[in-house]
């Protein structure tokens, strides 16, 4: 069992819901990074999904790519985003850490050499946003064998067809990309997700957690309502980018945790 299983499995037993929140590795450097970054799990934060910075972000939207821009202006690496979470894992053992990018660096790193490194800092999953199913023998599968979860995003394009190839070889959790186009570009809503939500329970048992356009409180806990729990990245971003102070950047995120913890 991994972290994010064990996480699920305790937020089940105590009937809530899950809050996941995005933030970009190094942005705006690595010590602000690392420091909001260990604050999160202490602002509700239930699963941290950690951006790899990469110069091609093409899934991302402006907010999320700029992020990336001024991490990698920063000087931030692969191996500068791994010791951020093993930074964490020094204080918590507990909260799950997943990595969210392209595949890359990973490529280039070497996926064995890759594999070894996130495992031994304490990365729990990977969502890799350019590699399709068909590609599973590249990441996927070897991530699964040395212990890690491999997400998978399906979309409201993700039709009958293609949803069983999307959730073949997914684990940890399905994330449900609530509208078409790229990050932060519209704004979810409850009524259009609550039946693709549950499209795809009907054909899996993993938790399905909602992302993109989601950036109050209340659009959190719509949205956590009708599903297993939500997510919220470029609001945090925006947050970041304009030069908030750790304090207020993680008040922000408890804001934005007590709603989906209230759904």
């Amino acid at each position: 069992m991994t972290r994010i299983d064990a996480k699920f499995a305790e937020l089940r037993a105590a009937k809530k819901k899950a809050f996941v929140a995005y933030v970009m590795a190094g942005d705006p450097d690595y010590a602000k990074s690392l420091e909001i970054v260990k604050g999160l799990p202490g602002a509700g934060v239930d699963i941290i999904e950690l951006g790899l910075p990469f110069t091609d972000p093409m899934a991302d939207g402006a907010t999320i790519q700029l992020a990336g821009q001024r991490a990698l202006d920063g000087g931030m690496t692969l191996d500068q985003t791994l010791s951020i979470a093993a930074e964490l894992r020094k204080t918590d053992d507990t909260t799950p850490i997943v990595l969210m990018g392209y595949y890359n660096p990973i490529y280039s790193r070497g996926v064995d050499k890759f594999l070894e490194q996130a495992k031994a800092a304490g990365i729990d999953g990977l969502i890799i946003v350019d590699l399709p199913p068909e590609e599973d023998e590249e990441l996927c599968i070897p991530a699964q064998a040395a212990g890690l979860n491999f997400i998978r995003l399906a979309t409201p394009t993700t039709d009958e067809k293609r949803l069983p190839k999307v959730l073949q070889n997914t684990s940890g959790f399905v994330y449900y990309v609530s509208v078409t186009g790229t990050t932060g570009a519209a704004a979810a809503q409850a009524s259009d997700v609550a039946p693709e939500v549950a499209r795809i329970k009907a054909s899996t048992d993993l938790p399905v957690i909602v992302g993109f356009g989601v950036r109050t409180p209340d659009t959190a806990k719509d949205i956590a309502g009708v599903a297993d729990g939500t997510v919220v990245g470029s609001a945090i971003v925006e947050k970041i980018a304009a030069d908030e102070s750790v304090e207020d950047v993680l008040a922000f995120v408890k804001t934005l945790s007590d709603g989906a913890h209230s759904a």
